[in-house]
């Protein structure tokens, strides 16, 4: 038997972080959502664990002996006290790499989920959360794929299922955004906080958008400052015909914009193509995971 599953690229609607705490960690509140395009994860029986990775960006991840699908899946094994797992996994990178979409931690959630459903483990959901949380922060929202509030350092999470699909366009300029390196410019001038706003009174798509506006990116900022380049790629989608709200997502470089509907994500996608620029129209919500 062999198992197939989407990755799906991870959005953060907003991102307001505080200082670091004293264990080096940034507080934050979000609200999360998950896209209709990603990675392509495959898992497959084998003697012994390997993974190989190919697609447009896999390249950029040849030869990383711990990637985290790797760590993940080891994780797994040891769960499950079977050792390394023995499946054989292929990584089809279709997202960009350090983009701002959780796109590693989804590759590991995906891989770990269906690994453990192909060697039929007896490993309960929270059991596979406290796995994929040795991916890092995101690792358990990635595992789940659906609508939550992250607060904390994001792994305490609430299912929002009232979030209605959201029409958008990802955009990624073609450049990195080193996480690390956002978070230190952060820590030279923080700015922001780590409150939640209320909820939205009214979960129509377009009351969200608009409560969405009053929201913020606290990485933007350092962002901008790491990438300059980000800049560019966030005048163009606020430029873009029918965009009702751009905003960078998780510590960048891909910004998204949100429209009113399918048709609309569709035209500004075609208007925003251009070279080395990486353009998706999608669909924000709860796509199937693993």
């Amino acid at each position: 038997m062999i198992l197939h599953g989407l990755a799906p690229a991870k959005i953060n609607l907003f991102l307001h972080v505080g200082p670091a705490a004293g264990d080096g960690y940034h507080p934050l509140a979000s609200l999360v959502a998950f896209a209709d395009v990603g990675d392509a994860v495959t898992v497959a029986p084998a003697e012994h664990l390997s993974l190989e990775v190919t697609g447009p960006f896999g390249a950029a991840l040849a030869g990383e002996g711990d990637n985290l699908i790797l760590r993940g899946l080891r994780a797994l094994g040891q769960a499950a006290g079977i050792g390394a797992p023995p499946v054989a996994v292929t990584l089809d990178k279709q997202l960009p790499i350090a983009a701002g979409l959780g796109g590693g931690s989804a590759d590991a959630g995906t891989a770990i989920r269906l690994a453990a459903r192909l060697l039929d483990l007896d490993l309960d959901e929270a059991a596979l959360e406290a796995v994929a949380g040795v991916v890092g922060a995101d690792g358990p929202m990635c595992l789940r794929a659906r609508p939550a509030w992250a607060t904390g350092r994001g792994d305490d999470l609430s299912d929002e299922p009232r979030l209605p699909p959201l029409h958008a366009v990802l955009l990624n300029p073609g450049l990195p955004s080193p996480t690390g390196a956002v978070y230190r410019a952060y820590d030279d001038a923080p700015a922001g906080g780590v409150d939640r706003p209320e909820a939205p009174a009214d979960w129509s798509s377009a009351a969200v958008i608009d409560w969405l506006a009053h929201q913020r990116n606290d990485l933007e900022a350092p962002a901008l400052r790491v990438t300059p380049g980000i800049g560019e790629a966030l005048s163009a989608m606020n430029a873009a015909p029918g965009c009702r709200l751009t905003r960078m997502s998780g510590s960048g470089a891909t910004v998204f914009g949100l429209f009113d509907d399918a048709a609309a994500a569709q035209v500004a996608a075609r208007a925003l193509e251009r070279p080395g620029w990486w353009v998706r129209p999608c669909l924000l919500g709860n796509p199937v995971s693993g």
